[in-house]
């Protein structure tokens, strides 16, 4: 559990937790696909109770500094 993406696709799926982990499991050991799409999850999907994702925030930073 690093940054909590599997419980979030899992919640919003309404899978088990456990399930989403082992997919991502197969999909890195089958090919390396479940690290680039964790690490997109991570940068993509918004915090519980935010409706912001780390990337939308950056991005948005990075326009307001301008």
């Amino acid at each position: 559990m690093l940054a909590g993406v599997c419980a979030g696709v899992g919640e919003y799926l309404g899978v088990d937790t456990t399930l989403v982990r082992i997919g991502f499991v197969i999909l890195t050991i089958m090919g390396g696909a479940g690290i680039p799409l964790y690490l997109a999850g991570l940068l993509l999907i918004p915090e519980e109770g935010s409706d912001q994702s780390l990337a939308s925030s950056f991005l948005l930073q990075s326009v307001q500094s301008r």
